[in-house]
């Protein structure tokens, strides 16, 4: 067995920019809908070796993602470690809120909540995550309305997301294709390693 260190370091120049947040435009689907999702590249002992995924999405036949629309400023990304060494994983939590509270909310709702979703969001600098592991059924997605008080309230469904993954939430370039056309999810900051 190969028990060797895969740990690298981790350093940060002073000065440099981190934009926090999450920008507005997510992507979903199904994961009834994927054939075959890419996937961490992984040692011999099932040990990720790098945080970009590697392959493309290949969907059943017209089958697409979809898009959400929401208010970055309320919305949020966070991840944090769950379970017991040596079962250890991420627990990534994503909340999206969208403005809109009328029939189109309501009918994504219904197809959100009991249902195992991928969801592609891309982060301040412009790099695509995903958030759900098609290996993983203890995800969990759960919807929320909330049609505001009086005219100094405010209308909102929100999405919560909870995915376990072996890390938070992976990165990913490549083309999905959506009800709009292909779109392009990729970013000049992060390269996809060598396929295996």
């Amino acid at each position: 067995m190969n028990c060797s260190i895969i740990q690298t370091s981790l350093d940060w120049c002073e000065g440099t920019p981190e934009p926090a947040g999450i920008r507005r435009v997510c992507y979903y689907t199904a994961f009834s809908n994927i054939v075959a999702a890419p996937k961490l590249p992984t040692d011999s002992n099932g040990r990720p070796t790098a945080a970009v995924l590697v392959g493309a999405f290949s969907m059943k036949e017209d089958a697409v993602f979809h898009k959400i629309v929401f208010l970055p400023e309320k919305s949020t990304f966070t991840s944090e470690s769950q379970g017991e060494y040596p079962s250890i994983t991420q627990l990534d939590k994503l909340t999206l809120v969208h403005p809109g509270v009328g029939p189109e909310a309501v009918q994504a709702m219904a197809s959100i909540n009991n249902t195992k979703n991928c969801f592609i969001f891309q982060d301040r600098k412009g790099r695509w995550r995903v958030v759900g592991h098609p290996d993983y059924d203890d995800m969990k997605n759960t919807v929320a309305q909330d049609l505001g008080q009086g005219s100094a309230g405010s209308t909102s469904t929100t999405i919560s997301v909870e995915a376990p993954n072996l890390v938070s939430a992976p990165f990913f370039n490549g083309t999905i294709p959506t009800d709009e056309g292909d779109v392009e999810l990729s970013s000049d900051l992060v390269k996809s390693p060598a396929k295996p």
